[in-house]
């Protein structure tokens, strides 16, 4: 019956390609909705909550503006009622939540990489305990999907913007220190968040006044709200870039350095800051960073960087020289600064 509909429908249209048949499936599950429709000054905004027919009844729903990760995921499906379902009631077993988080970030990437689509949704989105029979391994199958696009009338330049600029992946590299060491240089992620903790625990007190100009203590820089700041940020507005080396032993990862470019509010100039672990110092982490960090300037059409650095830091006034800053002595510490303006 449903191939029959299919081809009347589709009469003897050339571009028919056939149909898909799939089986029936089991309504042994929750009932979701993912979806995204464009808000006139934010842009694409995702929505995420309880779907299926009676979705405008209990309007259990959550919103977030794309790109997502797995954590922003997982906080959007924390904030609905029927969360606590997913994780299992009266003896039902859980959802598989890593599989859902990891279908938003996927849906919010379609988001961000198609910018054509007006309005999507996936409902329902069955969700059933992980190898119950419903849909895939993970238990999770669309049931019901709808696409509309912006007319033909809009060009690409009139097309929404995202509110939140997507991960700048142009920006990572691999590259070899003078030390033969291999990392990969890119920029910082929200869930960087445990490998910074680790790498404030690696910095002198003589590191973090270098950087601070005055001294904080490890468990103030490496409170949860501060470093929710630094690695959750605004890649429109600043840029930090991390060194990550893999060790090919054990696997384990580890932040060796990070610079940071932050942009004047309302000026074409930012200011840099560099800042190297004490027993990677000296193998040119803080020179290549900065390299990058101009380069960046140079991308985001930015007229001058600026920084301050201290009389005693020689280290950073020798590399900031290295890459082109001029520097000019004003009390305690020095002024350097790069004209992007010229070639």
């Amino acid at each position: 019956r449903a191939i029959d509909l299919a081809v009347r429908a589709a009469g003897t249209a050339k571009d028919f390609l056939g149909v898909a048949v799939q089986p029936m499936v089991k309504l042994e599950g929750y009932e979701l909705i993912v979806g995204s429709s464009i808000d006139p000054q934010f842009g694409p905004v995702l929505l995420f909550g309880a779907g299926g027919q009676l979705v405008e009844v209990f309007r259990d729903r959550a919103l977030a503006l794309p790109p997502l990760n797995t954590t922003l995921a997982r906080r959007m499906i924390e904030q609905t009622v029927i969360h606590k379902a997913l994780l299992g009631v009266r003896g039902r077993a859980s959802v598989d939540m890593d599989a859902l988080a990891r279908l938003m970030v996927c849906f919010s990437q379609l988001v961000v990489e198609q910018r054509w689509i007006k309005e999507i949704d996936i409902n329902p989105l069955l969700a059933a305990p992980a190898n119950s029979g419903a849909g895939d391994a993970s238990g999770l199958i669309a049931l019901d999907a709808r696409i509309v696009l912006h007319g033909r009338e809009i060009s690409e330049e009139q097309l929404p913007r995202l509110s939140i600029r997507p991960y700048p992946v142009r920006y990572v590299s691999d590259w070899t220190s003078k030390g033969g060491m291999k990392v990969v240089i890119r920029p910082i992620r929200p869930e960087d968040e445990p490998l910074m903790v680790d790498f404030h625990s690696t910095l002198s007190e003589e590191s973090v006044y270098m950087r601070y100009f005055h001294y904080i203590q490890y468990n103030q820089r490496v409170a949860h709200e501060r470093l929710t700041r630094l690695c959750f940020i605004d890649y429109d507005r600043e840029m930090a870039l991390v060194v990550e080396h893999t060790d090919p032993k054990t696997g384990k990862r580890a932040i060796l350095a990070i610079g940071r470019l932050s942009k004047t509010h309302l000026t074409a100039e930012a200011e840099f800051a560099i800042l190297v672990s004490d027993a990677y110092q000296g193998h040119g982490f803080g020179a290549e960073l900065l390299r990058r960090l101009v380069q960046i300037g140079r991308d985001e059409k930015l007229q001058r960087i600026i920084a301050s650095i201290l009389n005693e830091n020689v280290a950073m006034q020798r590399v900031s020289r290295k890459v082109g800053f001029k520097l000019k002595r004003v009390e305690s510490e020095f002024h350097a600064e790069l004209d992007l303006t010229r070639a």
